[in-house]
C-alpha cells in the first residue's frame, strides 16, 4: 500500500464536471469499475447502491455535441487501481 491517503470512493460518481456527482479529488487517482464481474473502461457515471453504470451508447451525440449515454443496470464495484 502507498502511503499517498486516496479520498473514499462515492457511491454515485459522474466523470462529468458540471454534474453534482463529480469528485474533483477522487480522479487524481486510477479508477477502476467491476460491471457484472468484467473491468469496463467505458463508464461515464455510476451508483453503487443503486446498481447502474451509464456507458456510451455507440459513437451517438446529443445535441450538445456529449456522447448519449444508455443506464444499464447490474452489480457494480468500483476500486482504485
Amino acid at each position: 500500500m502507498t502511503d499517498i491517503q486516496r479520498p473514499e470512493l462515492p457511491d454515485h460518481l459522474s466523470i462529468d464536471p458540471r454534474s453534482p456527482h463529480h469528485v474533483a479529488a477522487v480522479f487524481e487517482h486510477d479508477i477502476g469499475i467491476r460491471f457484472n464481474g468484467k473491468d469496463r473502461f467505458d463508464v461515464e457515471e455510476y451508483c453503487v447502491s443503486e446498481g447502474w453504470v451509464k456507458v456510451p451508447a455507440g459513437k451517438t451525440l446529443d445535441r450538445k455535441g456529449k456522447p448519449l449515454l444508455i443506464k444499464i443496470k447490474g452489480t457494480v464495484e468500483a476500486y482504485y487501481r
